[in-house]
């Protein structure tokens, strides 16, 4: 068989499988412990199938498992975890290998339940990509109408009146897509509900997932049949498949070379998904209008009063957007201290697996057992303080993960009270620095080229298998000698320096064209010879002499740099600002260690390609639209480019740069 047919066949498989799995780890099938895990939930749990029904008919496929000790005297708390994915196996008599988030809660004794929301697999209705919540004035002049709100409410009404084993409490838990549903339910108003835990949950398809800051995130190219394709009826099979099978018909084993081939989006929609309901709601909006702000959950988590972990990784190559603002709304307004946050140097839902020896990101070691340590020290213990009334082990507040220094540090919030804003200059002589250049050229300047973008990863796919994952921390050093590519670095570090919290590039820069876009780079250095030296990973050993760290990067579309749902093109040659915002990072620079920040306007097959000729939208662009372009990054007086940082610790970043 050839090597492209076998990878074609394996990335069916395990995107399939990732896709399917990625709001329910718990039901993920795994070696070794879970066989252990698996006698277990056979042993100690009956399991019961129910179609609950809904306020307006519909009937929804809900797997329960009871410990089998339960009984009016020994009732236990209900943990409810609402997916779009299968909650199988299904029967009565067959049990998952593995349930609820990890086995130190399996042992401690709840109600699970896994329902599959409206319109998937075995539950009636019609499924709605992130349907938006209803008004509440709409809620009270039509009591039968239904939202993900009102089916979690009516699905948790019904477990408290038909399972007479349940204590009185509910536990919501929701991960990726299932962190949607589960900050739906948070908001449902039920009083049951007693605790919420948001891990990498979706908030804004045109900020993650699907857009970064306006940009097609390309790299989910695979996964649109798994939400756009209609159910023709309710069952247990994938009706998506075969659409994912043709999409991914494309792949021979080069994500860069294959998706460039496909030319322009236009020919996605005629060519690949013309009959996907979800890339043709993607094209139909292509800023950020009523449709977006109907199904952006941030703004309403507000009204969430009980307790929240929110829980993510710094590497979430999906949604680290969505775990950050969820926890920025929620701690919005008073008596709002029950809102947790943890993030780890984990991928997107790493902190759910189990088993893992040694905890690493790409090329990356951080530790042993970050996973092992997450699901017993934290995680249980916070479900059984707020489900079971066992006292609260550690209070409220951010248990974050210091990416550089490869080790825990707990705060009273996020960003950390003693984070200072400090900036970072970028000078025409390729420095970065605490303060703008004096004199010098006023600018530094490179040629865009979108028919040979700049590739997202120096090595290997992008698109690994139908996931994004290793790029947020890849080395970085192939792109510092492309003419398309511009660097500034500092001196080596005199010091250590933390950065802590957002971060913001802001960009004067000029352009041939009339759109682009601009990506920034946030980049840890390492010394020619160090400690770090030598890292083992899972395959090999890993030399990082000369490494160059992504910390952070992202995106930016130019035409969006004055409002979201308003773009305007870039006049020819004129001076403008462009903020760039990038997501938060928690990373200590070390003494000896360089902070390098590189410039760009293509990341692809990341991201799509702005064609830098501006047309009303880059979904009908053709390809007579994509030109070259020269962008100029100013540096003058007035106009002068730089990172905002927020720096952690005593001394300041201009002590430890020369």
């Amino acid at each position: 068989m050839p090597a492209h047919a076998t990878r074609f066949r394996l990335a069916v498989v395990l995107a399939a499988t990732a896709a399917l799995l990625a709001a329910h780890p718990t039901l993920a099938a795994q070696a070794g412990d879970d066989d252990a895990e698996s006698a277990f939930i056979a042993e100690h749990y009956v399991k019961r199938e129910e179609r609950i029904p809904m306020r307006d008919g519909a009937r929804l496929f809900t797997a329960v498992y009871v410990p089998k000790d339960a009984s009016a005297e020994r009732r236990y708390p209900i943990l409810l975890q609402r997916t779009p994915f299968p909650a199988g196996p299904y029967g009565p008599a067959a049990h998952p290998r593995t349930l609820g988030p990890s086995p130190f809660m399996l042992r401690d004794g709840y109600i699970y339940v896994m329902q599959e929301v409206r319109g998937r697999y075995l539950s009636e209705g019609e499924f709605e990509n992130v349907r938006p919540l209803l008004a509440d004035s709409v809620r009270a002049r039509d009591p039968g109408a239904v939202d993900e709100a009102t089916d979690a409410f009516d699905t948790i009404e019904w477990l408290v009146h038909h399972l007479p084993e349940q204590n009185g409490r509910v536990g919501l838990l929701g991960i990726s897509y299932g962190g949607y549903y589960a900050a739906a339910a948070a908001q449902s108003g039920h009083p049951a509900i007693a605790a919420t835990s948001l891990q990498a949950p979706v908030m804004d398809f045109f900020f993650e997932d699907f857009h970064h800051n306006g940009a097609l995130l390309l790299g989910h190219f695979y996964s649109y049949p798994v939400f756009g394709v209609a159910r023709p009826q309710p069952g247990e099979s994938h009706w998506w498949l075969s659409e994912f099978q043709r999409a991914a018909g494309i792949d021979t084993g080069d994500d860069y070379a294959d998706l460039l081939a496909l030319g322009p989006l236009r020919n996605v929609t005629e060519g690949v998904y013309a009959q996907n309901r979800w890339w043709r709601e993607m094209v139909a909006h292509p800023d950020y209008d009523a449709f977006w702000r109907a199904r952006a959950m941030a703004p309403r988590l507000s009204r969430v009063r009980h307790p929240v972990l929110v829980t993510g990784g710094w590497f979430d190559a999906e949604n680290l957007y969505g775990t950050l603002e969820a926890y920025r709304a929620l701690r919005v307004g008073p008596g709002r201290e029950n809102v947790s946050l943890v993030m780890g140097p984990f991928a997107h839902r790493g902190w759910a697996e189990r088993g893992v020896a040694r905890t690493t990101h790409g090329d990356l070691y951080f530790g042993d057992s970050l996973q092992t340590a997450y699901q017993r020290d934290v995680e249980a213990p916070w479900f059984r303080a707020h489900l079971t009334g066992e006292p609260v082990r550690e209070p409220a507040g951010a248990l974050v993960f210091d990416t550089g220094r490869r080790a825990w540090e707990r705060f009273a919030a996020w960003p950390a009270p003693p984070a200072a804003r400090q900036d970072f200059f970028l000078r025409a002589d390729g420095s970065l620095a605490s303060s703008p250049q004096a004199a010098g050229p006023a600018f530094v300047e490179y040629t865009s080229d979108p028919r040979r973008p700049v590739p997202s990863r120096c090595s290997g796919p992008t698109i690994e298998d139908g996931v994004l994952v290793r790029y947020m921390s890849d080395d970085q050093r192939c792109f510092t000698t492309r003419p398309d590519v511009v660097v500034f670095r500092t001196e080596p570090l005199r010091e250590d320096v933390t950065f802590g919290g957002p971060l913001t590039a802001r960009l004067w820069v000029s352009t041939t064209g009339t759109d682009a876009d601009f990506v920034v780079k946030l980049i840890d250095v390492y010394p020619p010879a160090s400690a770090d030296d030598a890292v083992q990973d899972d395959s090999a050993a890993v030399r990082l002499t000369g490494y160059q760290q992504l910390v952070r990067g992202e995106i930016m579309r130019g035409r969006f740099r004055q409002s979201f749902s308003a773009p305007v093109a870039f006049q020819p040659n004129r001076t403008t600002e462009v903020a760039v915002p990038l997501p938060d990072v928690f990373h200590t620079f070390r003494k000896g260690h360089r902070v390098m920040v590189q410039v760009q306007s293509s990341w692809f097959p990341l991201f799509d390609r702005n064609p830098q000729r501006y047309v009303p939208s880059i979904y009908q662009a053709r390809e007579s639209d994509f030109i070259r372009a020269t962008h100029r990054v100013w540096m003058s007086p007035g106009a002068a480019s730089r990172l905002e940082a927020r720096v952690i610790g005593p001394g300041s970043a201009a002590a430890a740069i020369r």
